[in-house]
């Protein structure tokens, strides 16, 4: 394999950042709170919006994008050094490759430049698979949301995740 890039996306990426969300969001539907469908209605400029009110780690195999993570952080004066990953993506016949274990030690390198000393997480009980990665990349389960998510009509927890910013 060719080596992966990763890179956060700026406001002229919202093609790239579309492209790869909406993949997402069709390719694994049980994996995430959001769905296409509401993706799919949203405007240029809330595309646009979502990559630089935010942080989105896109990663790059032959300049197609094959992988995402976002990272929101939190705004309050007390809470500004803790975020929250979300998005997290990696297109099927890539996993297992390391391009997860990429995209997040780009996002912790970009935490720790900007100050951030905590993330975050919520992942679906049943997803074993981000669970374990989650957990051999030092995140450890801190609470549970029990029916916090809802997937055709079935209740199903989500776990809450956190680790310190690796330095």
């Amino acid at each position: 394999m060719t080596a992966v890039e990763v890179r956060v996306l700026d406001a002229g990426d919202v093609e790239v950042f579309r492209r790869i969300r909406l993949e997402s969001l069709r390719a694994e539907p049980a994996a995430f709170g959001s769905r296409a469908v509401d993706w799919e209605a949203l405007s240029d400029g809330e595309w646009r919006r979502r990559i630089t009110e935010n942080f989105v780690f896109v990663a790059f195999l032959n300049d197609t994008p094959v992988g995402v993570m976002g990272l929101i952080r939190q705004c309050g004066a007390k809470t500004a050094h803790r975020a929250t990953i979300v998005m997290v993506y990696v297109r099927e016949n890539l996993r297992g490759q390391g391009v997860s274990t990429r995209l997040l030690a780009a996002l912790n390198d970009h935490a720790r430049q900007s100050g951030i000393r905590k993330l975050e997480l919520l992942v679906n009980v049943e997803n074993s698979v981000a669970l374990n990665f989650y957990r051999r990349n030092g995140f450890v389960e801190v609470g549970r949301i029990p029916g916090g998510y809802l997937m055709d009509g079935l209740e199903i927890d989500e776990i809450m995740m956190a680790r310190r910013v690796e330095i």
